[in-house]
């Protein structure tokens, strides 16, 4: 999840005066934990009823795809730009607005008549939470004085270990259900009344706060960002099913030249106003440029495995939702478990060999995966899951908690909310890089008419072989984290001296990385 962190090297927001004894902040702080809860809940709800919308809305397996990147582009192309409109026009409003066209989105998801509808309903409610979610921790920031904020985000914390768990749970409940006869449909629906009630209630008490001196949009370079991702994105995901045609290649080819514009146009217009989308001369440090690296490889790895085993286990295996849903919860425990070790007590002591470790520990998960997938073939139980889920999410927990730290250690403290920003961009497009990759790795392995008794082993076949690309991107994570700080933390402690808002910065990386457990 973003937050004020969003803002592209924004100044700090001028607070309202707050009284500890005003009881209305709560109630604030309730309806946007609501809101940054139903936006994580929504991502890992969609992902255990894939197989349930492909199999009752007769959707591709490209459109599948896009059910899942499409929200993730759109969230990634539009986080710096919906916090820099909460800068402007004020979180408040801004946060109303996206709660407000998130819960319309939701409406046009659960309703959608064909798969085509659905996408671009999915792609709508990416741009909204772009623009609500960037707001939340502002506006916990504007209400809370500095001596609360504290046990406000551990609260935080909570809510997204709590959603990282029931999003799945949830998910395989509604799918199971099959409430009214709505299959997958409700997974949307149920949406729409905490939507409203978070809109009707967050107008009463939410109180308005806006930064002082905000930057102006940089309408170009999102444009730029976007067409640039559409354009790699768009030939990977249909490419296998239309033949892998030559506009294909000519396409991924055009987006590195729109990627080459867009550097050249955020270098000159930080020279004329100061205000780019992306303030190119972190990049001049190495530990953040290794960081940026790391985070974005690490979103395709990610992004790869979380789509290819849910359709293994519900298409190849033939599992209910309901039985991949608890399949994945050990997973998520150790996520959380290793996650609070590795800041608290690691981290502290033995600085990036935590980060490290954490992803050689993921590729022995991978690897130990793969064997017994290969082992046991489709009489694979969840409980011989466990383990290789265990250690994969203990690893994963050892980096998502500290990376940002991480990153942002030897950032000079003035481009705190910009460097973050980017962090929270990137690791959302190597998601939805990822997504589009699960068309070459993983569908490019399947046959195109394949027998009823032919899906099963086809399936187990080619997971085995995205988790060998997923082993190898940890891999080439492993030694970009050579490139990091040895011993991370210096801008945390400086950003809290000086009262920067990237104080919530770690609640905003575990929510991230909370919906990409789901």
């Amino acid at each position: 999840m973003s937050s004020t962190e969003t803002l592209a090297d924004s100044p700090a927001p001028v607070p309202a005066p707050v009284s500890t004894a005003d009881r209305r902040r709560w109630f604030a702080l309730a309806i946007v934990m609501t809101a940054a809860f139903m936006d994580l809940v929504d991502v890992t709800i969609v992902n255990i009823a894939i197989p349930s919308i492909q199999q009752d809305a007769g959707a591709s397996f490209s459109q599948i795809q896009w059910i899942t990147a499409g929200y993730a582009l759109a969230f990634a192309a539009g986080l710096i730009t919906g916090g820099r409109l909460g800068d402007i026009h004020g979180r408040k409003r801004l946060f109303l607005l996206g709660i407000g066209g998130f819960t319309l989105a939701s409406a046009l998801c659960g309703f959608a008549a064909n798969p085509e509808m659905l996408v671009a309903a999915r792609l709508l409610q990416g741009a909204m939470a772009a623009m609500m979610v960037p707001q939340v921790l502002s506006i916990v920031h504007a209400t809370f004085p500095a001596h609360e904020r504290g046990k406000v985000f551990g609260l935080f914390g909570a809510i997204v270990g709590l959603g990282a768990v029931s999003g799945p749970l949830l998910g395989a409940l509604l799918t199971e259900w099959n409430l009214f006869g709505l299959a997958w449909r409700p997974i949307f629906l149920i949406n729409l009344p905490v939507g409203v009630l978070a809109l009707v209630l967050g107008n009463r008490f939410i109180s308005e706060s806006k930064a002082p001196r905000a930057l102006k949009l940089d309408l170009v370079g999102v444009a730029l960002v976007t067409l640039g991702l559409l354009m790699l994105l768009y030939p990977l995901t249909r490419g296998r099913e239309l033949g892998w045609p030559l506009w294909g290649y000519v396409s991924m080819a055009g987006a590195l030249v729109v990627f080459a514009a867009l550097v050249a146009y955020e270098r000159s217009k930080a020279a004329r106003d100061g205000s780019p989308l992306i303030e190119l001369s972190l990049f001049r440090v190495k530990s953040f440029a290794a960081g940026i690296a790391v985070q974005t490889v690490f979103g395709v790895a990610l992004g790869v495995f979380f789509l290819v085993w849910t359709l293994y286990m519900q298409v190849g295996l033939g599992w209910s939702p309901l039985r991949a849903g608890l399949t994945g919860v050990p997973f998520s425990i150790a996520v959380s478990t290793a996650a609070g070790m590795s800041v608290q007590k690691l981290v502290p002591r033995f600085g990036r060999k935590v980060l490290q470790a954490g992803a050689l520990v993921m590729v022995a998960g991978v690897l130990l995966y793969i064997w017994e997938s290969e082992r046991y073939g489709l009489r694979i139980a969840p409980w011989q899951m466990a383990l290789p889920l265990v250690v994969m999410g203990l690893g994963m927990g050892l980096i998502v908690a500290p990376l940002t730290d991480a990153v942002l250690s030897e950032v000079p403290r003035e481009h705190a909310g910009s460097a973050s920003g980017l962090i929270n961009t990137v690791q959302q497009m190597g998601n939805a890089l990822g997504l589009g990759l699960v068309s070459v790795v993983f569908f490019g392995v399947i046959g195109d008419r394949l027998a009823p008794a032919e899906v099963g082993p086809a399936f187990v076949n080619a997971f085995q072989h995205a988790l060998v690309w997923v082993a190898a991107v940890l891999g080439v994570i492993f030694v970009l984290m050579s490139a990091l700080p040895k011993r991370p933390g210096r801008q945390a402690e400086d950003a809290e001296e000086a009262g920067a808002e990237g104080a919530g910065e770690p609640a905003v990386v575990a929510q991230r990385s909370g919906e990409l457990v789901g």
